[in-house]
Order: C-alpha cells, then structure tokens, then sequence
C-alpha cells in the first residue's frame, strides 16, 4: 500500500489525503463524463456497476487515497460504498463525505428524461440525512449541501441553517459545493454565516480545473479562514484527458506524464487546495491519477498552462450542453 501524506480538511475537519475518490461517475449507469462507452462498456447493470466500485474502492485503498466522496444523487453510490467498508474492516482510516440536495431518479437509464432532481428544503435535509445516515453511519464525517445557490436560498433558510448547525455539533462536518458562474459569490457568502456564534461552515467543494479557475480568490479566503478546500471536475468532465487541449499535453510530454495526471497536478499546485478529486471509473484510471504526486510544475509549465483559462460563461455554458453518455 502506497503511504500518503495526510492532513487537516481545515482547522476543524479530519486528516485526509491530497487525492480523494469521487464517485459521481460510477454509482450510476449514466453521467456527464466524456469517454463513458469506452471506460464502462454497454453492461451498466446495477450488479456490474457494484463490482466496478468495489474493484475501484480496492484499488484506490492500496494506493493510498483516504478521502471518498459520494452523494445521495450518485445512484447507489451510498449503498456501494457502505458495502465496500463492510467487506474492508481495515479501512477504518477511510474519510467518507457525502452530501444532499439532488434525488436521483434516473431509474437506473442511461438515457432517463431526467436524472436527478434538486431540493434544498429542510424535509429534503431530513430525509436525506436519514437516507445517509442508515447506510454510512458513524463513518459519515462530511456532509455537504450539493451545489448551493442562491436561486435556492439554501443559504438563508435558518430554520435549515440551525439544523445543520446541529448535524455540525454532532461532530460532523457540514460543508457546501459549488457550480456555475457565480461560485466565488456563493463561497463568499457561506463564509459569513454563523449558528450558535460559530461559522456553520468546515469545508468547501467547488470546480477548478486548467479551463475554469473563476474561483480561485474566493477558495483562498476560505482557506484562509479555516475552511477545508477540495476540488472538484479537474479534468472538466473528460474534456482535458480525451483530446487534452495542446498546452496540457506538451507540459505533460515535458514531465513524461499523462495528461490526467498533469491537470490534477495543477490542481494540487494551488496552496489553498487540501483535496483534488480523482473521477476515475477504471482501476488504470486512478492508478495513472496518483502519479499526479510526482509532478512538480515549473514556472514555465504554469505560464503554458495559464493559456487554457476560459471565461467562466462559456466553460459553464459548454459544461451544460454535455449530454449524459
């Protein structure tokens, strides 16, 4: 087993890898990653989807990744990754974060009208929770509001806010992600929210990647502050591994590397990120995204990279015209 460094998720939060798991894409037949047919085949049975998690979650563990990050919208996510620590009992030094907001209701079809559903009410918290909490159990340490907004007024339901507040006192960390254009916003202003003379928030996950850097003032403020920071789509949903733009391949050909592995390593590079999350659904996958740690970027590597920034409107505006392979 490969040793990882390890530390805080901020000033409140457990000791985590530098390389976390996300399962977004394999909890469910269908997402929004490039590249779905090749990695996963036409055989997207509930029964093969939960080997492949496992065969991921075990390889995964023995290169040493302690943070995995689900949510109750990632399908059977949850439930394959509560079966997996039950199998594993020596994987007791595995993080695990999730998060509410979304239901999944895909119906286990690729090619479902609708994949999932958004709600930020407090009967949808509670029942979430519950969902959550009946599978992880006291191995949930991160619980996540899964893509605040503003439209939703998550952020200024207190009756919502007071209920977290005691998910929070539980010993849970409660933390939010982010998306779309206006994320340094949305950060911004879950820094200032208090319950109980206390910031609510421990942690943040919001999209940075070599495309989309938008919010990288807002993380490190809330780094600054105390808050976990952990990273999310680095590879921009398979649009810098599958024909990586240009600039990313000739800095990867220059450390010998691939080009999974030179994006997460820019992530990594910025001194406000604590986590990057790896979105492998391969083995091989995760296995050449851990490589990511050997690479150190040079001041010429970053000024070439720098090149690839898009206005955040057009990186979202394409991120959302992705169809679900």
């Amino acid at each position: 087993m490969r040793v990882m460094e390890r530390r805080p998720l901020g000033r409140t939060g457990p000791r985590v890898t530098p390389i976390g798991l996300g399962l977004a894409a394999v909890g469910r037949p269908g997402y929004i990653d490039l590249g779905r047919e090749e990695d996963l085949g036409a055989d997207r049975s509930v029964g093969t989807m939960g080997r492949r998690a496992h065969e991921l979650l075990d390889v995964t563990y023995e290169l040493g990744i302690l943070y995995v990050d689900a949510a109750r919208s990632y399908g059977r996510a949850e439930e394959f990754l509560a079966s997996w620590l039950r199998s594993r009992g020596s994987a007791a030094d595995v993080v695990v974060g999730s998060k509410w907001g979304y239901t999944y209701v895909g119906g286990w079809r690729v090619d479902a009208p609708v994949h999932e559903v958004k709600d930020h009410s407090l009967t949808a918290f509670r029942r979430q929770l519950a969902e959550t909490r009946a599978l992880l159990g006291e191995r949930l340490a991160l619980y996540q509001i899964h893509s605040a907004t503003f439209e939703t007024g998550v952020l200024e339901d207190r009756a919502l806010l007071d209920a977290l507040a005691r998910v929070r006192d539980e010993g849970v960390v409660v933390g939010l992600t982010t998306s779309g254009a206006d994320q340094a916003a949305v950060v911004r202003a879950a820094l200032g929210i208090e319950v109980g003379g206390r910031r609510l928030f421990g942690s943040v996950q919001s999209t940075w990647n070599a495309l989309e850097r938008s919010v990288a003032p807002a993380l490190a403020e809330a780094h600054e502050a105390g808050l976990g920071v952990i990273v999310k789509e680095a590879m921009a949903n398979g649009r810098l591994a599958r024909d990586g733009p240009r600039p990313l391949v000739a800095v990867a050909e220059r450390h010998a590397a691939g080009v999974d592995a030179l994006a997460l390593a820019l992530v990594l590079a910025q001194p406000w990120c604590d986590v990057v999350l790896s979105g492998a659904v391969t083995t091989d996958q995760v296995a050449a995204n851990v490589l990511a740690l050997d690479i150190e970027l040079t001041e010429e590597d970053v000024a070439e990279l720098d090149a690839l920034v898009e206005p955040s409107e057009t990186y979202w505006a394409e991120r959302s015209a992705l169809p679900w392979r």
